[in-house]
C-alpha cells in the first residue's frame, strides 16, 4: 500500500466490514492482556493478534481479551 498507512492503494480507506473507516494505526488494538477462560493465566496482548486465536500455554484453554 502506498505510504504503508493502511488506507488502500487509492487512499480511500477500507471497503465495508466492521472495521470500515477505522484507522489501522490508531492504537485501539494495543495494550491490555489476553486471559485464559479456563485457568485465568494472563499474557500481554499482541497488537494484530486476536486473543481468541490463542490457546493457553499452561492448560490449553481458549484465550479471551482482558483489559
Amino acid at each position: 500500500m502506498p505510504g504503508g498507512d493502511g488506507r488502500g492503494p487509492l487512499g480511500q480507506g477500507p471497503v465495508g466490514g466492521a472495521r470500515s473507516g477505522r484507522n489501522v494505526n490508531s492504537g485501539a488494538d494495543s495494550g491490555g492482556e489476553c486471559i485464559c477462560s479456563v485457568c485465568g493465566e494472563k499474557v500481554p496482548h499482541m497488537p494484530g493478534v486476536p486473543c481468541g486465536s490463542l490457546t493457553c500455554l499452561k492448560c490449553g484453554g481458549g484465550m479471551v481479551r482482558g483489559r
